[in-house]
C-alpha cells in the first residue's frame, strides 16, 4: 500500500512537470515566432497561454491544500508559474530552469550570454534583462552570488523582479504568491 502511494505521488509530480514544461515551451515558441505573427494573433495566443498557466496555478493550489507532503516539491513550480504570470521573468528558458531547480544550467546559460555579448551576438538590453532574471533565479535557489553579481542585480533589477522577490521571500505564505498571480492574470486579460 505504501509503495502505491509513493508511485502515485511520483506520477503526479511527473505529470505536473510535463504540463509545466509544455506551457513554458509554448511561451518560448510564442516569443521565438513573434515576428511571424500579427499583433492581434500574438496577443491572443499569449493571453490563452497565460490563462492556461492560471488554471494550472489553480490546480496546484488545490493539490497543495489537500496534500501537504507535496508542498515542498511543488513550491518551485508554483513560484515559476507566478513569475511567468507576473512577467517578472520574460525568458521562458530561465523560468523552466528555475522551476526544475537547475542552478548549473542557469550558470552555463549566463556564461553563454557573456560570450554572446562580447562577440556582439546579444544586444546589451536583452543581456541585462536575462542576466537579472538568471541572477534572481540563482539567488532564490540558494546559490551564492559574487559581489559583482549582487551589484549588477541591485543596479539593474526592475520593479517586477523586486515585487517577485518580496512576495516569494516567504514560501510559507502561498496565499500571497497566489494573490499576486491572480492580480497579474487579471491585468494580462485586460
Amino acid at each position: 500500500m505504501a509503495s502505491r502511494g509513493t508511485t502515485e505521488t511520483s506520477k503526479l509530480k511527473q505529470n505536473l512537470e510535463e504540463q509545466l514544461d509544455r506551457l513554458m515551451q509554448q511561451l518560448q515558441d510564442l516569443e521565438e515566432c513573434r515576428e511571424e505573427l500579427d499583433a492581434d494573433e500574438y496577443e491572443e495566443t499569449k493571453k490563452e497561454t497565460l490563462e492556461q498557466l492560471s488554471e494550472f496555478n489553480d490546480s496546484l493550489k488545490k493539490i497543495m491544500s489537500g496534500d501537504m507532503t507535496l508542498v515542498d516539491e511543488l513550491s518551485g513550480m508554483q513560484l515559476a508559474i507566478q513569475a511567468a504570470i507576473s512577467q517578472a521573468f520574460k525568458t521562458p528558458e530561465v523560468i523552466r530552469m528555475f522551476a526544475k531547480k537547475q542552478p548549473r544550467q542557469l550558470r552555463t546559460r549566463l556564461a553563454e550570454m557573456d560570450r554572446d555579448l562580447m562577440v556582439g551576438k546579444l544586444p546589451r538590453d536583452l543581456y541585462t534583462q536575462q542576466k537579472v532574471e538568471i541572477l534572481t533565479a540563482l539567488r532564490k535557489l540558494g546559490e551564492k552570488l559574487t559581489g559583482d553579481d549582487e551589484m549588477f542585480l541591485s543596479t539593474n533589477a526592475g520593479t517586477a523582479l523586486s515585487q517577485f522577490e518580496r512576495v516569494s521571500t516567504d514560501l510559507g505564505s502561498g496565499d500571497k504568491v497566489f494573490a499576486l498571480a491572480s492580480v497579474e492574470v487579471e491585468k494580462a486579460k485586460q
